[in-house]
């Protein structure tokens, strides 16, 4: 059983007291943002449409498609990073709404707060399949023996066009010029008895040197026979992944525009623009401290990291997240399912004490911040694991293929477990006192 983290009694009576007024002037400024993303989101996506060549509709070669593709590439970061903005001030309307429900009108909170859910959810998919395929081929390039750099491996723009064939970039790159001697444009075949099918161009690492003297060494490097063997099923893996994880991004990257193009989404974004000059309050929330709200989310926090293993996680390598293994169930662990509940009240908590504290003033609460950040290296962990077991179940692979997807899945089931680790030493570090200064 884990010690309270925080004194609640001491947290909900020490410190001046924070009204209605501080709750409207938060939902009032979330709101301000989310219109300012969504303006940004609109400019850039016009930019990038406009900022197409005049003459590739005509088959003419002498459009500046070098300049178009830098002035695309900009709009499309833009337009990611609108999208981030937009994401970000829905998950905190949505979370203050969740906290402060007594102090708002309830039929307009109910049913915004679940549109901003479906918003939010749906516009992190894209970000989540992009950063799960990087995570995924820069594991297997260290397993295999080869260690890339993170900035070496470009995760590729997704094809807006629904229907169109997949592919990667050309820039990208599974390893560093050092220990990549060329880089292969070839489709790869699921089994070795299946035929030369066109499939999707995966760029591929050439094969580490064969003498001990230039094989790079590192520590996740594997040796003898089951390194050839993680070597050869390492490629194909990737491959795998790759075509899996960028058709899955390209849908969701589909999905995002017909979700910021329909009526549902028109509604929110009128609410949003509402909420921007009038917050719903009830006649007794300018009279009514907050801080009572916020101690609560803090308590359904404790009780809830009380629930988790902790005295296990507290022993590195106690394989706790390993027991489960490779399955014929695609279900997630069920192991992970508290762990992933923590994450989320830990950012009602969060928001919670951004509300107190006001929208400018930064959390600097460093365990909290640290804490919060080891539960997301853990969902970002389990969610790669999940991949790399739906990948292992596709028919016909080869054995190689199997076996490299094997020890990829491993490797995030034990990234699962030092995340966990982390997280429960941040928490018993963490000194009793209150987090939501005012």
């Amino acid at each position: 059983m884990a010690q309270r983290h925080h004194d609640l009694t001491a947290a909900s009576a020490a410190g001046p007291v924070t009204t209605g007024d501080a709750l409207e002037g938060y939902l009032r400024a979330q709101a301000t943002e989310f219109l300012r993303a969504l303006r940004l989101h609109r400019e850039a996506g016009n930019a990038t449409s406009h900022g197409a060549p005049q003459g590739a509709s005509h088959g003419t070669s002498h459009s500046p498609a070098h300049g178009t593709s830098h002035a695309s590439a900009g709009g499309a970061e833009e337009r990611d990073d609108a999208a981030r903005a937009l994401r970000r001030s829905a998950r905190r309307i949505s979370a203050t709404l969740r906290t402060f429900r007594p102090l708002l009108d309830s039929e307009w909170s109910e049913a915004l707060r679940p549109e901003l859910s479906w918003l939010s959810a749906t516009l992190a998919l894209e970000h989540a399949h992009g950063a799960r395929l990087e995570r995924l081929l820069l594991a297997l390039n260290r397993l295999s023996g080869t260690a890339p750099e993170p900035s070496a491996v470009r995760v590729p723009t997704p094809v807006t066009a629904p229907g169109t064939t997949v592919t990667t970039s050309t820039p990208s790159t599974l390893g560093t010029p050092s220990t990549l001697s060329t880089v292969a444009t070839q489709p790869i075949p699921d089994a070795p008895d299946a035929p030369d099918a066109p499939g999707t161009p995966v760029l591929l690492p050439a094969a580490p040197p064969a003498t001990a003297a230039t094989r790079p060494r590192t520590a996740g490097a594997a040796r003898g026979p089951r390194s050839a063997t993680l070597t050869v099923g390492a490629a194909k893996a990737g491959a795998l992944l790759d075509r899996q994880l960028t058709l899955a991004r390209t849908r969701a990257h589909s999905t995002a525009l017909q979700a910021l193009g329909s009526s549902r989404f028109h509604a929110v974004a009128d609410r949003a623009a509402v909420l921007a000059s009038e917050v719903p309050l009830t006649p007794a929330a300018a009279t009514t401290d907050l801080r009572p709200f916020a101690a609560a989310a803090e308590e359904r926090l404790a009780d809830a990291v009380a629930a988790l293993p902790l005295v296990t996680a507290g022993s590195p390598y106690n394989a706790e997240a390993l027991m489960y293994g490779l399955s014929a169930d695609a279900a997630p662990h069920p192991q992970d399912a508290p762990w992933h509940h923590v994450r989320l009240l830990l950012r009602l908590h969060r928001y919670a004490c951004e509300v107190l504290s006001g929208p400018n003033a930064p959390l600097d609460d460093v365990g909290l911040l640290t804490a919060g950040a080891a539960l997301d290296r853990h969902r970002d962990a389990s969610e790669a694991a999940a991949a790399a077991a739906q990948a292992a179940r596709t028919p016909r692979i080869a054995p190689a293929t199997a076996y490299a997807l094997g020890v990829l899945h491993a490797d995030q089931r034990h990234e699962v477990e030092a995340a966990r680790y982390e997280f429960q030493r941040t928490w018993q570090k963490q000194p009793v006192t209150t987090v939501c200064p005012t």
